[in-house]
């Protein structure tokens, strides 16, 4: 991690603005204390696709190398209401301008208190 974390540093102003991952932008964010909650971009994925899932994923990775050992930890999925919610937006906001690139860095949902 270490490594990645390296070359996607860039030092400006004598101040480092690291490269963050997918899962690591997923701790408590300020916007949680306002009444907002954050919507995980990945999910569990069901534990009856687990052994299905890793047969595929080993069989790839081992490519030409039938001897090579590998060792799952977690298998995750992308959440469907988080991929549905950045279509939707991304589309949104591209139709104001052609040729445009976006990227969603995250989701989050006003909490609904309850009675």
């Amino acid at each position: 991690m270490n490594l990645i974390k390296r070359l996607f540093t860039k030092k400006q102003n004598g101040e480092e603005n690291v490269f963050e991952n997918n899962l690591d932008s997923q701790k408590i964010s300020e916007k949680e204390s306002d009444g907002w909650e954050a919507i995980p971009t990945f999910i569990e994925m069901n534990p009856k696709d687990y052994e299905r899932i890793s047969v595929i994923v080993t069989a790839i990775a081992a490519g030409d190398r039938p001897d090579s050992q590998f060792v799952i930890k977690r298998i995750l999925q992308r959440n469907p209401e988080a991929r549905t919610v950045a279509i939707i937006s991304a589309s949104l906001v591209s139709e104001l301008a052609d040729d445009s690139q976006l990227f969603v860095k995250s989701i989050a949902k006003k909490k609904i208190d309850s009675i």
